[in-house]
C-alpha cells in the first residue's frame, strides 16, 4: 500500500480517488481541490474515456451542425485538470472496488496493465450506460448509440461515408427527438419507432400527441405503438433496415434513442446498495448509505423526487454538476446537501420546444395523490406583436389542497423556457391559487397580460374548488 495515503494516522495526506472523469466527477475533484491543497489531499481520477468534462448533452447538435467543433464540447481538458494538482488517469477503467480494503484495481485500456490504487475517501461518478436492445443485428456497423464524444464522432463518420440518406431512429425519448431532428438537418429522410402510444414518455399521451403531430410536421415519419425486433443487414453485413412484428423500414444508419441505465455495475460486485432502478443510493450529502467515506453522484445514482416523496433515477447533467459540488465539499470536510428534484426537462425538435416538471398523471396515481388537469392554449407573446407563436400548457394539481403536482409545456419559441415558473413554484411547495398571484415580468414583446403559465394556474385554481378537472 502506498503508505502516503495510511488510513487513520493524523498528519498523513489523504487521498480522495474518483471514478469517473465527466460532470460529477471532475466537479466533486475540482471542488474538493479549491478546499483543499495538493499538500492536504491527493485527488486521483480514473476515466476510461478519451475526453473528460464533457457535454453529452450536445452532442445532438453538433451531429446535427448546430455545434461545429467537437472540442466546444469539452468544458475542461485533462491537461487543464492535471494542471490543478488533479492526477487524471485517461484511458484507464476501474475495474474493481474492495471496500473492505479501502482500495480500486484499475487497468489501462491500452496495456491491459492493472494495479490497484488505495483510498482514504471515494467518490463513485460511473454514469450511465445507453439501453441497447437484445435483438439481431443490433451490433451491426451503421447502428450508433449516443452516450460520449467517442459515439458521436463515430455516427458522424457513418454520416459522411454512407451514400444512402435514410435514418431510422429507436425510440421517441429526449435522445430520439434530438436525434431525429440532427438527421434532418443533415438532409436525411428519417423514421422514429417508437414502442409507445406517442412520443416522449415524459409526458402525458395527450400532451405527446402535440409533439406527434409537430414531428410530422417536420417530415419526420412517427411509427408508434411498435418495438423493432431486429435489424436486418445487407451483403456486405452493415444494416439495411429494422424490422417489427409487421414491417420492414429500410435504414442506412440507425441510431438508439431508447434512453440509458446507471452504470452501477462496479457499485453491484462491491455490494454497495442500489434502489429499484438499479442506481446507487445515498443520503443528503451524497454519501452512500451506509459507508462514511464513500459518495456517489451523476447518472449512477437515484435522487428523491421532492414532489411524490420517492427516488428516482434522472441523468442529467445540470443534477451531475450540483452532486460533484456537494461530494466535493464533504470529501474535502465541508458541509453541503443535495434536497433532491423536482424533475424539470426541457427539449426541443426543429422550433418546437418541448418542457416538463413535476410529475405525470400516472406518477400521480402511483403515488396515490388524488388530483384535477387544466389544459390550457395560449400565445408565447401579445396576440398582436409579431411572430406570436401558440403553446399549450397542461397543469396538474393535488385535489383538496391545490398543490401543484406537475406543469407540461408544448409550443414554439418562448415556450420551453417558461417551465422554470413551475419548477420554482414546485420546489416551495406552491398552490395553484398561490400562482396566479406571481408578479412575472410582462411586456408584449414577451408574453400576453397573463403568462401562459398563470392561466393554466387560475384554470387549475377553479378545478380544485368546484372538484373537477
Amino acid at each position: 500500500m502506498n503508505m502516503s495515503a495510511v488510513r487513520g494516522v493524523p498528519g498523513t495526506r489523504e487521498r480522495l480517488v474518483v471514478i469517473g472523469g465527466d460532470a460529477a466527477g471532475m466537479s466533486a475533484a475540482s471542488q474538493a481541490r479549491r478546499l483543499k491543497s495538493a499538500e492536504e489531499l491527493e485527488i486521483v481520477a480514473f476515466e476510461r474515456g478519451h475526453f473528460t468534462s464533457f457535454s453529452a448533452c450536445g452532442i445532438p447538435y453538433w451531429v446535427g451542425g448546430d455545434v461545429d467543433d467537437r472540442d466546444r464540447l469539452i468544458a475542461r481538458t485533462a491537461e487543464e485538470h492535471r494542471a490543478r494538482d488533479i492526477d487524471l488517469r485517461m484511458r484507464t477503467e476501474v475495474v474493481e472496488i474492495d471496500v473492505a480494503g479501502g482500495r480500486v484495481r484499475a487497468r489501462d485500456v491500452e496495456s491491459g496493465d492493472e494495479y490497484w490504487t488505495s483510498y482514504d475517501k471515494l467518490v463513485i461518478a460511473t454514469g450511465a450506460r445507453p439501453i441497447r436492445p437484445d435483438m439481431p443485428g443490433a451490433d451491426a456497423p451503421g447502428v450508433h448509440g449516443v452516450q460520449t464524444l467517442d459515439d458521436g464522432q463515430a455516427l458522424i463518420d457513418t454520416l459522411t461515408r454512407t451514400r444512402g440518406r435514410r435514418a431510422v431512429v429507436v425510440g421517441a425519448g429526449y435522445i430520439g427527438v434530438e436525434m431525429a431532428e440532427a438527421l434532418i438537418n443533415r438532409g436525411y429522410e428519417v423514421t422514429v419507432v417508437n414502442r409507445g402510444s406517442e412520443p416522449m414518455s415524459t409526458l402525458d399521451p395527450d400532451m405527446g400527441r402535440l409533439v406527434h403531430e409537430a414531428m410530422e410536421g417536420l417530415g419526420i415519419t412517427m411509427v408508434n405503438d411498435t418495438e423493432v425486433t431486429k435489424v436486418l443487414t445487407g451483403e456486405n453485413g452493415r444494416v439495411r433496415a429494422v424490422a417489427t412484428q409487421d414491417a420492414e423500414y429500410p435504414a442506412d444508419v440507425v441510431v438508439l434513442g431508447i434512453g440509458v441505465r446507471p452504470e452501477t455495475s462496479l457499485a453491484r460486485a462491491a455490494g454497495l446498495p442500489l434502489g429499484d432502478h438499479g442506481g446507487l443510493l445515498t443520503d443528503l450529502a451524497m454519501r452512500v448509505r451506509g459507508r462514511e467515506n464513500i459518495w456517489a453522484g451523476g447518472d449512477c445514482v437515484e435522487v428523491l423526487d421532492l414532489v411524490s416523496g420517492r427516488e428516482r433515477h434522472i441523468a442529467l447533467g445540470t443534477h451531475a454538476n450540483k452532486h460533484g459540488q456537494v461530494i466535493g465539499t464533504n470529501a474535502a470536510g465541508g458541509y453541503a446537501t443535495f434536497p433532491g428534484v423536482v424533475g424539470t426537462a426541457v427539449s426541443k425538435v426543429c422550433d418546437l420546444e418541448i418542457a416538463r416538471t413535476g410529475l405525470r398523471e400516472k406518477d400521480a396515481r402511483r403515488a396515490g395523490l388524488q388530483y384535477v388537469t387544466a389544459t390550457i392554449e395560449s400565445t408565447s407573446r401579445a396576440g398582436y406583436y409579431p411572430n406570436s407563436s401558440p403553446m399549450t400548457v397542461k397543469m396538474l394539481a393535488e385535489r383538496r389542497t391545490g398543490r401543484l403536482l406537475g406543469v407540461q409545456i408544448v409550443g414554439r419559441e418562448g415556450a420551453g423556457k417558461r417551465v422554470d415558473i413551475a419548477a420554482v413554484a414546485l420546489t416551495a411547495g406552491m398552490t395553484v391559487e398561490q400562482m396566479t398571484s406571481l408578479d412575472l415580468g410582462y411586456a408584449p414583446p414577451f408574453s400576453p397580460v397573463w403568462d401562459p403559465v398563470l392561466v393554466a394556474a387560475r384554470r387549475a385554481a377553479k378545478a380544485v374548488n368546484t372538484g373537477t378537472s
